[in-house]
């Protein structure tokens, strides 16, 4: 089953979805829970030996505010994209929810 909520922190890339959990996909929400600092978002389906698709790049959330990506309309039924995120820097703190 795939999880649809995220608690991510850190400049990392993280799978949001892995490829083939069969998940429609139409509307993500991100919440900056950091109380003073923006934080860039990076959000792309990738696959294997094919690269890296953004949805965006460098999106600037400021601290405590959300935002929400719709329609996104990515389906991972195929087994052939995962939904990845990366953020800016090593003290961000964001919230994740897929629907």
């Amino acid at each position: 089953m795939a999880t649809l909520k995220h608690n991510i922190s850190g400049a990392l890339t993280k799978e949001l979805l892995e490829s083939g959990q069969n998940v429609q996909v139409g509307s993500i929400s991100f919440a900056n829970t950091h109380a003073t600092d923006s934080v860039g978002i990076d959000l792309y389906m990738e696959k294997k030996l094919t690269g890296k698709f953004y949805f965006f790049k460098g999106l600037v959330l400021p601290a405590k505010t959300s935002y929400v990506y719709e329609p996104i309309g990515f389906n991972n039924s195929t087994g052939e994209f995962g939904l990845f995120i990366k953020l800016s820097a090593s003290t961000s703190t964001v919230d994740v929810i897929i629907s």
